[in-house]
C-alpha cells in the first residue's frame, strides 16, 4: 500500500512527511545527512501495527533548507508543529542519533505530545561519544561534503532533494550543530515518559555513558525483586554485534521495541 506523504508548514519550512501503516501513531526520524530512506527497514516492520510517520528534517531529503542553523531544539520545536498540523493528542517518538537528539528535546520540550521515547544510538551529553568520535566530528566541514559524494548518503540526497547543490550546506550546518557541547543530564531526569534506549554493544557511545543514561531516566539502580515490582519505567536494549552505523539495518531492532511500545502504559 502506497503511504500517504506530503508537507507540513512549521515555523517557516516545508517539513516533508510519510504515513505508513494504521493504528498508534509513531513518529520515527533518522540519522544526520539522512532521510526517511534510512531508516526504511524499521519502518516495514514498526508499521505493520501501528502509525508509523516518518519526516525528513530540516535540510535533508526531500525538505529544503531555510534560514536557520540546524539545532535539535529547533527541529524539535518542528516536531512538534507536525504533530500539531496533523492534529494528534499524543505520539509515541523514535529517533536514531541526530534524530534520536530531536525525538529526546522533543520530549524535553514539548513533554504533553509525547506517549513514548525510544532514543537510538545518541548520548544526553556530547562526552558520552567516544574522543574519537568527538574528534571526527571537530574535523568535519565543508571539505567533508566533496568527500562524501561517493558515499550513498550523497547519492540518495542528490535523487531526492528539492536543491541538490545545497548539500556542501546540509553538510556544514551538520557539522556545525555537533561541534557544539552539551549535556541535557538535568532535563533526562526529569523526563516522566517511558523511555526505552537502544545502543549496539560496539556503539559510537561509550558504555559508561550508556549506564549513567539509563540511570538518569530511574533504571539500572536496584534489583527489581522477585516480582519485577522494583522494575522502573525505563528500559535498555543492547544489540549484538551492532554499531553506530549500522543499527538501523539490524533485524533485531524493530523486534526489540515493538514489545516496549506495545506494553500497556504505567499506572500514574
Amino acid at each position: 500500500m502506497k503511504p500517504k506523504s506530503g508537507y507540513a508548514p512549521v515555523n517557516g519550512l516545508n517539513l516533508y512527511y510519510e504515513i505508513h501503516g494504521e493504528g498508534n501513531p509513531l513518529i520515527l526520524l533518522h540519522g544526520g545527512l539522512g532521510s526517511v530512506e534510512m531508516v526504511e527497514k524499521a519502518l516495514r516492520q514498526l508499521a505493520d501495527s501501528r502509525q508509523v510517520i516518518a519526516v525528513d528534517l530540516q535540510a535533508h531529503g526531500r525538505t529544503a533548507d531555510i534560514d536557520r542553523p540546524i539545532s535539535s531544539e529547533a527541529m524539535a520545536d518542528d516536531i512538534a508543529g507536525l504533530v500539531k498540523y496533523l492534529e494528534l493528542a499524543k505520539v509515541d517518538l523514535m529517533g536514531y542519533s541526530l534524530g534520536a537528539a530531536v525525538a529526546l528535546q522533543t520530549t524535553i520540550r514539548h513533554p504533553e505530545i509525547v506517549r513514548k521515547l525510544v532514543v537510538v544510538s545518541t548520548p544526553c551529553k556530547r562526552s558520552g561519544w567516544y574522543p574519537e568520535v568527538l574528534a571526527a566530528m571537530d574535523q568535519m566541514g565543508p571539505d567533508t561534503a566533496e568527500m562524501m559524494k561517493p558515499s550513498p548518503l550523497y547519492k540518495t540526497y542528490a535523487s531526492i532533494a528539492p536543491r541538490p547543490a545545497d548539500w556542501t550546506r546540509l553538510v556544514t550546518k551538520v557539522s556545525d550543530a555537533i561541534k557544539k557541547d552539551f549535556d541535557r543530564s538535568k532535563d533526562v531526569a526529569a523526563i516522566k515518559a517511558p523511555t526505552m534506549l537502544v545502543f549496539g554493544d560496539a556503539d559510537a557511545v561509550r558504555p559508561e555513558h550508556i549506564i549513567e543514561f539509563f540511570q538518569l531516566l530511574g533504571g539500572g539502580k536496584k534489583d527489581a525483586g522477585w516480582d519485577g515490582s522494583g522494575m522502573s519505567n525505563a528500559r535498555l536494549a543492547i544489540l549484538p554485534a551492532t554499531t553506530h552505523y549500522n543499527i538501523f539495518e539490524s533485524s533485531a531492532l524493530a523486534p526489540a521495541v515493538i514489545p516496549f511500545l506495545d506494553a500497556p502504559m504505567p499506572a500514574k
